[in-house]
Formats: C-alpha cells, structure tokens, sequence
C-alpha cells in the first residue's frame, strides 16, 4: 500500500484506474489516426495554442494551407477538399487533446497525493509522469517524420510511440494491482518465463507498428498462406536476416504472422507447466491470457483477410490492450514477493 490510510489508497487506485481507461482510450484514437491517415493534418507543434480547434473559417483556411506545403498533401492527397481535410483533422486534434488531458489529469492528482505522502513512496508515480512528457516529445519527434521528403510518419518512430503508449499502460495498471490485487505465497512457474513472454507480446506490438506505418497488412490478404506460399515470393529467404528487412512490407508481414504463432506456442508451454505443477492460483490469469491471445489471433487473421478494413483493424488493436493487461496481471500474480512499498 502507498498509505496507512485506506481512503487515500482508494483514491489513488481510483485515479489510476482512470489513468488506465484515459490512456486505453487514447491508443484506440491513435490506431484511429493511423488508419485514417490523419496523422499529419497538423503541421506544427502547438503545446497551448493548439488545445482549441479551428473556430471561423479563416482558421480553418490557415490549417488547410500549411497541409498543403507538405508532400502527403502535393504527392497523394492534392485533390482533398475542406470537407475532407476537416474529417483527418478532427481525428488529430482529438489525439492532442486526449494528450494534453492525460498529462493534466496525471500530474494534479500527484502533486495532491504528494502532499498526503512521503514523495519517495510516489517516485515509481513520478517516473511514469516523466514517461507521458516524453511520450509527447516522441510523438511530435514521429509526425516531423512525415513532413519533409515522404508521405507518411516514419515506422521506426511510429513503433518507438505506440511501444511507450504501452509501457506507460502497463506500468499504470502494475502499481493499480500492487493496491487492489492480493499477493500471492504460494508456488508459482519461473517469474523469467512469464518476463520473457510479456517480452514477446511487446516485440509484437512493435512489429504491428511496423506493419501499420508501412501499410503492410494491406498486401498478401491470405491465410495462413502467403499467397501462393508460406513465404512470401517477391522477396528472398536471405533478405530476412538483413536489417533492411524491417522495412520491406511483405517480410514485416511475414515476421509479424511468424511471431503469432511463437507466441502461441509459448503459451501452450506456460499453460501446461501451469496445470501440470497444479498452480491453482494461476489458473484464472492463464485461462484468461489464453483467451485474449485467441482473440488476437483471430483478429489479427480477419485484419489480413479484409485487406486492414478500419473496423477490424482497430478492433485488433484494441485486443492487444486486452492482451498486454491480462499479461500483466499474470505476471504479477505470478510474482512471489510483496512488491509494495513500505509504510
């Protein structure tokens, strides 16, 4: 507990919670801005000026105007009117937005239970205060990507954005657990198994951004074949153990699939050594990792079958908000030790 004070500790498992749903909400907004290809409708950092949309024409016209100076705008998109500028650009500002607010609803509360608690029992708190700054930074960092020589934000930078988005949900949703969620004394599997499982998923989340930013789930829209073959024929088996194969469609496609299936055969192993060892305290967080990682699979496949279709594209991303938080509560049932400050 962060207090002696149960009240307080409620309220902060309140406040985190909250912090968890904002930050959920704000990853589904981003995956939306990705697929509607909104994500450089705004050209220019406004960490103030920007929180109001647009409000008379002549606003409108200046947002319009600086679009129009970038290559998305002169190379694919010349032809886009007011009407549909106005649709990318509400999916952007409401990502800022959602940015602003979560860094304003992050930082008052702590600074209040600051001063109802010792400051080093809040450091975990803060460092992920830290972690939203620069995630800011970062996300500014990748729409600069995509404003000078190419019509898209670079996938590398895009990866680096979506990876924090959930590293700063999963840290959110540990320290809620360290409130609400029970220790557990009794046996468990290797804490390194379920370390290095989490590991994978997030590896995964990183390849799915390369997918994403490089519009890869759009070609070889078959399953479980690719194509006519499991290995995609426009390329060469050597060309993936090259660096440069992170930034060829058809073998990030290929590894992302590939990778799907390696995480579902570790499970199968975490599972069986779960209900072989009769670990009966994991069995309710094993079961319902393994029924998010069908999910995914099955979204995931569906995403491919549908040539990355909005809809079902964004529901498999929402999966993965699903799929990353069940890891993390596995892994911390997992977890022998009380990890809880001291009072």
């Amino acid at each position: 507990m962060y207090s002696e004070n149960l009240r307080v500790n409620y309220q902060i498992s309140s406040w985190l919670m909250f912090m968890f749903i904002l930050i959920s909400i704000m990853i589904i907004v981003g995956g939306l801005t990705r697929l509607t290809d909104s994500g450089l409708s705004i050209t220019q950092w406004q960490l103030f000026s920007g929180l109001l949309p647009p409000l008379n024409n002549s606003q409108w016209n200046m947002y319009f105007d600086l679009y129009k100076e970038i290559p998305e705008f002169k190379l694919q998109n010349y032809d886009m009117n007011m009407k549909e500028f106005k649709v990318i650009f509400w999916w952007e500002w409401a990502h800022r937005f959602l940015g602003r607010l979560i860094g304003i609803s992050f930082l008052i509360p702590l600074i209040y239970f600051t001063f109802k608690i010792k400051f080093k029992k809040l450091l975990n708190l803060y460092f992920i205060f830290l972690l939203i700054c620069f995630q800011g930074f970062i996300g500014w960092y990748m729409v600069s990507s995509g404003l000078v020589d190419r019509v898209d934000v670079s996938h590398f930078r895009l990866s680096v954005h979506l990876l924090i988005a959930f590293i700063i949900l999963s840290l959110i949703f540990w320290n809620y657990l360290k409130i609400k969620a029970s220790k557990n004394n009794q046996n468990t599997i290797n804490t390194f198994f379920t370390f290095t499982f989490l590991m994978l998923i997030l590896i995964q989340i990183t390849i799915g951004a390369f997918v994403s930013g490089m519009d890869a789930g759009k070609i070889y829209n078959s399953w479980p074949l690719m194509g006519n073959s499991f290995f995609p024929d426009d390329n060469n088996l050597s060309n993936l153990f090259k660096i440069s194969a992170f930034s060829d469609p058809s073998l990030v496609q290929f590894i992302h699939r590939n990778l799907a299936y390696l995480i579902g055969f570790f499970y199968l192993c975490i599972f069986f050594n779960v209900y072989k060892n009769k670990n009966k305290c994991l069995y309710k967080p094993v079961n319902v990792l393994g029924f998010f990682i069908i999910l995914q699979i099955i979204l995931g496949i569906l995403t491919l079958l549908h040539g990355a279709q909005i809809i079902i594209a964004s529901m498999h991303q929402i999966s993965s908000i699903f799929l990353v938080s069940s890891c993390i509560y596995f892994l911390f049932i997992n977890t022998k030790f009380n990890l809880q400050p001291s009072n």
